[in-house]
């Protein structure tokens, strides 16, 4: 199989990227207007969340699932699998990182195609063969070469904030008693408008994440020639995703967007469903094989 550009894809992120800049600046009015502050000070605010949300978004996500780059010293096989399949994507060498979690799962974070890390998790690597592992790497490689990360960084920016402020309300309220010109029914109008934002920022990330998956499952087998390893890793982990301890589910539920197969446990992850489902995945993928097969 040949790479090709997925112009689907860009197209989608394209308009998603215009969209959740619409929302970044009605987010950003209704704020001024809620709080009664000057609108650079919420716009600086804004932006330097934004700044470090680009610029440590691989190390927040790493923190949030409790991962830790490693050497090769430490997992020469699996150093190994990236370093080859990145250069048959022609991508540059990701940083490598491992989640200690038994939960079978991989995501791919960073910045650029320089500045990538491909995390897996301890639970993956012990229920994959090597040829299922492969998969999900060219998976998540697949996601850095399409550049999609970036723009599911930004969405998760826009939610991960606005979910703060409604989720400390009552902190904003009660700091609000200091003499904020507006009253208290500013803070409740800054808690409706961070609602909405969290709500239609999930949506964009909704969207476009279940048209990027497809593409990452087309990309992941163009890399490996191998679409019928993937669908087995697809059918592996989707069957051990049920049997997840809750409270495992509810830790690592809101990083959804970013893992090959969502957990579908908990608040966020019942509500908000980012992936297609598996067995459609799983058909494309046995398409591509019988295509491959037919040539």
């Amino acid at each position: 199989m040949q790479w090709k550009t997925d112009w689907g894809l860009r197209t989608r992120m394209g308009i998603t990227m215009f969209l959740l800049f619409a929302v970044y600046l009605a987010f950003a009015a209704g704020l001024t207007v809620a709080l009664g502050t000057r609108w650079w000070v919420i716009a600086i605010g804004l932006g330097a969340f934004m700044v470090a949300q680009y610029y440590f978004s691989d190390r927040i996500a790493l923190y949030g699932m409790g991962a830790k780059e490693v050497s090769r010293e430490e997992y020469p096989e699996l150093h190994a699998a990236v370093q080859r399949l990145s250069q048959q994507a022609d991508l540059p060498m990701p940083t490598v990182a491992v989640a200690n979690t038994q939960v079978p799962n991989a995501f791919a974070t960073g910045r650029n195609r320089k500045n990538a890390t491909v995390c897996v998790t301890k639970g993956l690597m012990q229920m994959l063969d090597q040829d299922e592992l492969d998969g999900v790497i060219a998976h998540e490689l697949a996601h850095i070469k399409n550049r999609d990360v970036l723009v599911i960084t930004v969405a998760s920016f826009l939610s991960s904030l606005a979910f703060l402020i409604v989720r400390w309300g009552a902190f904003f309220g009660g700091g609000h008693r200091g003499g904020n010109r507006n009253g208290g029914g500013g803070v409740v109008v800054a808690i409706l408008v961070s609602l909405v934002v969290w709500i239609v920022s999930f949506l964009l990330i909704r969207l476009l994440s279940r048209y990027r998956e497809y593409a990452a499952d087309r990309g992941g087998a163009a890399i490996t020639g191998n679409p019928s390893a993937l669908a087995s890793a697809l059918m592996k982990i989707s069957g051990r995703m049920d049997k997840i301890p809750t409270e495992d589910a509810r830790e690592q539920s809101e990083m959804n967007a970013f893992f090959i197969i969502p957990i579908k446990k908990g608040f966020v992850g019942s509500l908000f469903r980012t992936h297609p489902s598996t067995e459609n995945r799983i058909e494309r993928l046995r398409a591509l094989e019988r295509d491959l097969e037919s040539r």
